[in-house]
């Protein structure tokens, strides 16, 4: 039409908004929607970059545990392995033996601990250097009574190899003589008899034991309170703590004259040298040590008789107790004496004080 105003192609007059018309209209492709197992922004935390090295860590950790308890149990086979071993090796007696009158059981445990003068183990030469000459027969020269109650700390009560009391069947005489009259169980018995306690184990160590024990331990320190030298004995040292051979040890229990205490006084320093001895022998640095620890079991055995009762644990708990006492976590006491130069048929004896001596026993035996 004339003078009409041309409109582009699919624009129309009047319309207020012109598009395009709806068959050119641009065709939006709409937006897939994202899976719904995807997590959706800011929903969880970051990935654990360490999750792995952690891992591997506490796998690490695993493993090393593993590895040392593996040793702790092939360490304690050993130890039971070579307990049992030396323990075959020791001398058997029947020390504890029935007979009419014999005290009851009474409360804890009682060990009789005796220190012999047998010379088993020792060389010609040894004894020459060790002063400890030729005897006819046997005696003990060590005494001990080992208490441990059945809760609260042990007592070590030492009994003087002179104390003047009934021997069965033989009247009264020194208690070491009950030892050289009927042996062990004539000793366990007199024990009994003069106490009134049951006793439940017996150890007895010769001289060549204690020799060799304290060498196989690295020596013991021991701590006179003053010079000595004793030449029965051989013992000849310097006041003040100091480390000991068996040799030297053995003379420093041993030697008397030189004390005025007399079997007092060695009685005190037995104690302290057991006490030292077993210390040592069961520290870490001897159970640890397989040349010291063998070393330690083969000098026990060479010397060391026992009951024909007693087992391994026995032992075990025997070493343990001492040890106790040793660290002070006991009492070392020697029985109440009200004469220490009693005049005897047998010759100079020490005297019990014998209400005290009784008061004594009816505590551990109760306790």
């Amino acid at each position: 039409m004339a003078g009409s105003h041309q409109w582009p192609e699919g624009w129309s007059r009047g319309s207020g908004d012109p598009r395009p018309a709806d068959s050119e209209r641009t065709q939006v492709i709409p937006r897939a929607p994202a899976p719904e197992t995807a997590p959706r922004r800011g929903e969880h935390p970051p990935p654990d970059f360490r999750t792995a090295s952690s891992t591997r860590q506490v796998g690490g950790r695993g493993r090393i545990i593993r590895r040392v308890l593996l040793v702790l149990l092939v360490v304690v086979a050993l130890l039971l392995g070579l307990l049992l071993y030396f323990y075959s090796r020791i001398d058997k007696v029947d020390a504890l033996q029935d007979y009419a009158g014999r005290p009851a059981q009474g409360a804890g445990t009682n060990w009789l601990v005796v220190g012999s003068d047998s010379r088993e183990g020792l060389t010609d030469a040894q004894v020459k250097t060790l002063h400890l000459g030729r005897v006819a027969g046997r005696r003990t020269d060590t005494i001990i009574l080992l208490h441990k109650p059945d809760s609260g700390a042990p007592t070590l009560v030492s009994l003087p190899r002179d104390s003047y009391v009934p021997i069965p069947g033989h009247g009264r005489n020194k208690l070491n003589a009950a030892y050289a009259f009927g042996g062990a169980p004539l000793l366990v018995r007199t024990v009994e008899t003069v106490t009134g306690l049951r006793i439940d184990h017996y150890a007895e160590v010769g001289f060549g034991g204690f020799v060799g024990m304290t060498d196989a331990v690295g020596g013991v320190q021991l701590c006179p309170k003053r010079n000595i030298n004793d030449h029965k004995s051989g013992l000849h040292v310097k006041k003040g703590c100091q480390e000991m051979d068996g040799a030297t040890a053995l003379a420093y229990v041993r030697a008397r004259y030189f004390d005025p205490q007399g079997d007092l006084g060695r009685v005190k320093r037995q104690q302290e040298f057991l006490g030292a001895v077993f210390d040592e022998a069961v520290s870490p640095a001897t159970l640890l040590n397989p040349f010291r620890l063998v070393s330690l079991g083969n000098a026990a055995t060479t010397a060391l008789t026992i009951d024909q009762g007693d087992g391994p644990w026995s032992l075990v708990q025997f070493a343990l107790t001492m040890r106790s006492v040793a660290g002070g976590g006991g009492h070392r006491i020697t029985v109440p004496v009200s004469s220490i130069n009693y005049s005897t048929p047998a010759g100079s004896a020490v005297k019990w004080d014998t209400a005290r001596a009784i008061a004594l026993f009816h505590h551990l035996r109760d306790t």
